[in-house]
């Protein structure tokens, strides 16, 4: 299979967008109430110790991904294993993403539009993007990202009118504990998701190059979701944000400039359109790599159109309404994605750390 390498510079900004994804629109870690500023910092330190794991990995072997790595640590057939678990766990990630497409297009404004059909043509732009590969992804996230950012400083500059301060006081009002359930949230959604990319890079330039990349899209990605969640308590308040699918579509609506200025909602909806699109293509393209390299095919390419199909499937059929999505998302995924992000990931490090020396390739 073909080595794809992105620059640190596009490494970081395809983590970025990652980060921010389906986040820009979603409000998690409410469990922290008005102190989710907090819940959301703390989390950013719980999953900086991840972040080093992940970034050991790649450089203990700097031109393997997971799946290779796994293979090397465990053998063969337990390797492999661990390599189906989290083909899996991408897949399903996935079809977290092209179901938030449909019901963020159906609740927002598209009502007599069947879901399935907004999520049809999602899945068709995923075939382009997968068979492109992560260096093309590379170069849609560099182009979009600036313009994403601006887009969401402005869009926040604008709406300070209609912020008020008394939303996130009194801090701590309820303790320490909400804030502790509220990062554990924050942690499993969309920070320690980074494990993706342990699997969606083959390669980078040097041996510190996966610090950078982490380390840096985890910090700047955690600003901007700070930034975007802080807004929209302020301008909703927690008790009208907690009872919105999507705050920040919400949020952005109040925005109203001397009666010339409003109904930029479609600033949200392009924002989230571009994050999640990378984020959805990441996922599949490595659930798609995944089955190469358990079948060790040499192309995972020709498995990313029938691949597709079934995540639209699984995606149309896994949720019977909203509702239930949104509690999959909040309530069960953190303690679903736990074994996923947090401990197969310490027993493939200190693994990896065990047997480095026997393989030439390592220094």
């Amino acid at each position: 299979m073909n080595k794809e390498i992105v620059s640190d510079k596009q490494g970081i900004l395809l983590v970025i967008m990652f980060i921010v994804g389906t986040s820009s629109i979603i409000i998690t870690g409410l469990e922290a109430e008005k102190d989710l500023w907090l819940a959301i910092i703390l989390s950013i330190l719980m999953a900086l110790p991840m972040i080093l794991i992940y970034s050991r990995i790649h450089s203990i072997f700097l031109e393997k991904d997971l799946f290779d790595i796994v293979e090397i640590c465990f053998g063969n057939f337990l390797g492999k294993v661990i390599g189906l678990l989290y083909t899996w766990f991408a897949f399903h990630l996935s079809s977290f993403v092209i179901r938030d497409f449909g019901e963020f297009s159906v609740v927002i404004g598209m009502r007599d539009t069947p879901m399935i059909v907004i999520m049809i043509i999602t899945a068709i732009l995923y075939i382009w993007a997968v068979k492109e590969g992560i260096e093309v992804l590379g170069r849609v996230a560099e182009f979009f990202s600036i313009i994403l950012v601006v887009f969401i400083y402005t869009t926040i500059l604008l709406s300070i009118p209609n912020m008020d301060i008394n939303n996130i006081y009194p801090v701590l009002s309820n303790g320490i504990k909400p804030v502790i359930k509220g990062a554990f949230s924050v942690f499993a959604f969309p920070f320690a998701e980074l494990i993706i990319f342990t699997m969606a890079f083959s390669g980078f330039k040097t041996r510190k190059s996966s610090y950078t990349v982490y380390i840096y899209g985890l910090l700047i990605g955690g600003i901007i979701i700070l930034s975007t969640s802080l807004a929209n308590i302020l301008i909703l308040g927690l008790d009208a944000a907690a009872i919105r699918y999507f705050p920040s579509y919400a949020a952005v609506s109040r925005l109203n400039i001397g009666n010339f200025l409003q109904r930029i909602e479609i600033i949200i909806s392009g924002i989230f359109l571009i994050g999640g699109f990378i984020k959805g293509s990441i996922c599949l393209l490595v659930a798609c790599k995944g089955v190469a390299k358990i079948f060790r095919y040499k192309d995972y390419r020709f498995v990313v159109t029938p691949f597709t199909l079934l995540l639209v499937n699984l995606s149309f059929l896994l949720y019977g309404n909203v509702m239930e999505f949104f509690y999959w998302s909040f309530k069960v995924w953190p303690y679903y994605a736990f074994l996923f992000q947090v401990i197969l990931p310490i027993i493939i490090w200190i693994t990896a750390e065990i047997k480095k020396k026997q393989f030439v390739n390592i220094k």
